[in-house]
């Protein structure tokens, strides 16, 4: 039985998902390559890190981010100060606004989150102008893909449990098609997102997971035994032979589409 994840600390996931994110994030918004002056949704916009690229990068008329944590959006507000922004909570599986109201609709790293996947994107098809995208990147979680996947599987491997998102089959590139074609959406096209990130050394990597929302909790939980075998084991997998920085990899599954009727 998996344990759950939460998301109730804004600078400790700028340290565990915030770095990973702008860099799937960037090579996103160049494949995605809007236009400026557009309107925005981003869902589960979380701490903000991939609003502050839109804003950086796409010069949007108004981005308006939503998310279900109380604490990620006061994070947000608190970091991202600019008039063209604006935070709120909210549900991607009803989405506190009006049909066709905006340009680009986007769920960065989350619709592994959303409990009803098809819900979620149907919700991002509805707020979507006619003509205008509706788009997605998340982890291949099933693939391996996951920035943290070599610690999950040690944790496996210990008989520890391993906290998974509700939805980590929506990651799939069969199954986003699926949900992009389900809720009306045309000239669907996916792509694959690769990345990277260094470590400065194992304590640097092991400080981030301990803090991060996914693992640190059920870290924190286990015998001190148990933590120093699930060390080692991560430490020889990662590690180089002479100590100092190593460097990690990820893989995200992309997605876009047009909302029809322009």
């Amino acid at each position: 039985m998996s344990a759950t994840i939460s998301f109730n600390d804004g600078a400790a996931y700028e340290r565990y998902m915030g770095i990973w994110s702008r860099s799937a994030g960037n090579i996103f918004l160049d494949w995605l390559n809007p236009a400026p002056g557009l309107q925005w949704l981003d869902v589960g916009c979380g701490n903000g890190a991939f609003t502050d690229l839109i804003i950086r990068r796409c010069r949007p008329a108004m981005v308006r981010g939503v998310d279900p944590s109380a604490e990620q959006i006061e994070y947000a507000r608190a970091h991202l100060a600019s008039d063209t922004v604006q935070f709120e909570i909210g549900d991607a599986q009803a989405l506190p606004f009006a049909d066709d109201g905006f340009d680009l609709a986007v769920m960065p790293l989350v619709i592994f989150f959303v409990p009803d996947p098809a819900r979620g994107v149907a919700e991002m098809a509805r707020v979507g102008r006619p003509g205008g995208w509706v788009a997605a990147y998340a982890w291949d979680m099933a693939g391996g893909g996951f920035p943290y996947a070599p610690l999950q599987e040690e944790m496996r491997a210990l008989g520890l449990a391993v906290p998974l998102p509700p939805s980590p089959e929506a990651s799939r590139l069969e199954t986003l098609r699926g949900l992009w074609h389900g809720a009306g959406l045309v000239e669907v096209e996916t792509t694959v997102i690769e990345v990277q990130r260094e470590f400065q050394g194992f304590e640097d990597y092991w400080d981030t997971v301990r803090g991060g929302p996914s693992v640190g909790a059920r870290i924190r939980e286990v015998s001190a035994a148990q933590k120093a075998e699930l060390q080692a084991r991560v430490r020889a997998r990662l590690e180089t032979r002479a100590g100092g920085p190593f460097t990690c990899s990820a893989r995200a599954h992309a997605i876009r589409g047009r909302v029809a009727g322009a």
